[in-house]
Order: C-alpha cells, then sequence, then structure tokens
C-alpha cells in the first residue's frame, strides 16, 4: 500500500513536502525487517538500559503462517516495522504485536498508526480473534498511540503468556 503523508505537526501542509511510503510484509528474516527490529531493540536499551532483549524475541516467530513483519520504505529505504506472532495455542488465534518502531526523523508522519493498521489487517486475514502488546513508562509517545487507536488497557496477557511485569500491556478484540 502506498501512502502519502504530511508532518502531523506542520503549520500547514505548504511547511514540508509530502512523502510518499509504502507498506508491505516482508520475510521476517530479510534485510529490512531485521533492520527494523535491531533498530527497535537498540532504542529499548537507550531507553531502558541494557537488556537481555535482543535474547527474548526470534525473529522465526514471526513468520510462517501465522507470523508477520510489516515494513514501511519511503524511496526504497526502510523506515519502520512492525511484527505480528502467535502467542499460546495457534488453534486460538490468539496474537502480539513486536517491535513497533519508526525511523526518529520520520515520526509524527502518522506512519506507526498506519502500521497499526496494516498489521491489523493482516492478523484479521490470519483469522487472529484478538492481540496484544504491551510497552513501557519511559514510551509515553506508544502509549499514547494506543489509546489513539482504540487499544484497551489490560492488567495483564492471558494466562500463560509471558509479559514484562511492569510493563503497560494492551488488548483489541479483531472484528
Amino acid at each position: 500500500m502506498i501512502c502519502p503523508s504530511y508532518r502531523s505537526n506542520a503549520l500547514c501542509p505548504y511547511d514540508l513536502p509530502m512523502l510518499e511510503f509504502t507498506y508491505r510484509e516482508e520475510a521476517s528474516t530479510s534485510a529490512g525487517a531485521l533492520a527494523m527490529i535491531w533498530n527497535a531493540i537498540d532504542e529499548l536499551e537507550r531507553r531502558y538500559g541494557s537488556s537481555e532483549e535482543r535474547l527474548k524475541l526470534s525473529p522465526d516467530e514471526m513468520s510462517g503462517p501465522l507470523g508477520a513483519f510489516v515494513v514501511v520504505r519511503h524511496e526504497e529505504h526502510p523506515v519502520g516495522g512492525i511484527g505480528l506472532r502467535p502467542i499460546l495455542d495457534p488453534e486460538l488465534r490468539i496474537g502480539e504485536l513486536k517491535r513497533l518502531w519508526v525511523r526518529p526523523d520520520m515520526r509524527r508522519y502518522g506512519i506507526a498508526k498506519q502500521l497499526m493498521i496494516e498489521v491489523e489487517s493482516s492478523a484479521r486475514a490470519r483469522g487472529y480473534r484478538e492481540l496484544y502488546l504491551e510497552t513501557g513508562i519511559k514510551q509515553p509517545e506508544a502509549v499514547a498511540l494506543y489509546e489513539k487507536i482504540d487499544w484497551e488497557p489490560v492488567d495483564d496477557f492471558p494466562a500463560g503468556a509471558y509479559s514484562y511485569p511492569t510493563g503497560i500491556k494492551f488488548k483489541k478484540v479483531l472484528n
């Protein structure tokens, strides 16, 4: 999908040129997807300190018939991405979104919101019934985004699914 966009904080559309972004699913092990995953981990480590975050999720978990990774590109360069993986029993069709990240100079163009729309559509096409995600206290912009696009705050993930004890968790039931 190709989406033109202005920065949302521009005073008027004439302040900045309109940019085109292309959103598409890519293999979670593609160079573009891996670049977005590693950039997301780098930002998490800078915000929260060094961690084992890179060991907690394999790109392979976002592949196969129930997994996906959406990459957004500008002039063919990856500028953001988000992953989808199944959690618990695949028959339950419950998924988790992972590694939403947008390059800092490309923020405020609505890319993260469109990535969420794209990955939710991908999840629906795969038969998911509900999705979960989590963020943290040092990511207030993520919390604001999820609340704005109607994700419901929840206390925890479904029983048996791992989540960080201090994470801020959200859920969306898919129609």
